[in-house]
């Protein structure tokens, strides 16, 4: 299963995300860190084309495991924290929403 953190150039949740990304998969089922990589969306068409809804989004097997109704484009993404919203979710989240879009997909 391929695993990518999409981003859009100058976010500031890039690095950030990519290490939580890591992080995740490596604590949560003992995978290889380097296996996630990192895309940058860098138009409009590009991010029309792919369904990106914010920077940063995470991918598994080709899946947003957040699924959003936001408009496709080169924005921020905000996920649901315990204190409101951030641009990050926490690892817990992630790792559940991981777990649940790969069973889902299986």
């Amino acid at each position: 299963m391929s695993y990518e953190v999409h981003t859009t150039p100058g976010c500031p949740n890039s690095g950030p995300a990519l290490e939580l990304f890591r992080h995740v998969l490596h604590a949560g089922g003992g995978l290889d860190p380097e296996l996630v990589t990192l895309r940058e969306i860098g138009s409009e068409s590009e991010a029309a084309g792919m369904l990106f809804r914010g920077s940063p989004s995470f991918m598994a097997g080709g899946k947003d495991p957040f699924p959003s109704t936001a408009d496709a484009g080169l924005s921020c993404r905000l996920y649901p924290s315990g204190t409101g919203l951030a641009g990050l979710p926490s690892a817990v989240s992630l790792r559940a929403a991981v777990r649940g879009s790969t069973a889902s997909s299986t």
